[in-house]
């Protein structure tokens, strides 16, 4: 091989290892919350079904971000840390006691985690009594309804808002807000 095909492998061996720690790199940062911190106590009951028995969690919680990038952390009662899921464009990921998992989107880490399809990127919208702008909504007396959830806002004022979904399995979010 002569000397200037050796310097182009070179250069390009080169830039292959930085594009590729660039990526590693990438991977492993984190970017700031792009919104204000939520903290609060929800309790999420799901309905047994022929194929499930019921289930439930209840936890403290600590939400920073929006549908688009953001972080969920669930805490025991005393402040342990039980999982945290992080999410950005194009990617999701969920850390507990099993270790950490990837995943394409926010619904595909909900269903996981919670067995369920629980719509987690509409949250924060949610718990600021308002609907998630991405999908459409139909007004209720109680608060509105979206995606298939009747969301009631009517004590947002003390921090709760009740999030139902009535297909089967039924499913029962309450949230309590810290103000």
């Amino acid at each position: 091989m002569t000397q200037p095909a050796r310097r182009r492998l070179a250069a390009v061996a080169i830039r292959a290892a930085a594009w590729a720690a660039g990526l590693g790199l990438a991977g492993c940062a984190t970017a700031p919350p792009v919104a204000g911190l939520l903290t609060g106590r929800m309790a999420l009951k799901v309905e047994a079904t022929a194929d499930a028995p019921a289930q439930s969690l209840s936890a403290g919680f600590e939400l920073a971000g929006d549908d688009r990038q953001g972080q969920l952390r669930l805490l025991s009662p005393l402040g342990t840390q039980w999982a945290e899921a992080r999410w950005a464009p194009g990617q999701a990921q969920l850390r507990s006691g099993q270790g950490l998992s990837e995943f394409a989107d926010l619904d595909a880490l909900a269903r996981q985690a919670l067995g369920e399809a629980v719509p987690l990127a509409a949250l924060p919208h949610w718990l600021a009594a308002r609907p998630w702008p991405a999908e459409a909504a139909t007004p209720r007396p109680e608060g509105f309804a979206q995606l298939g959830w009747t969301i009631d806002t009517r004590d947002a004022a003390s921090g709760r808002i009740l999030a139902l979904r009535e297909s089967a399995p039924a499913i029962r979010l309450l949230v309590q807000l810290d103000r």
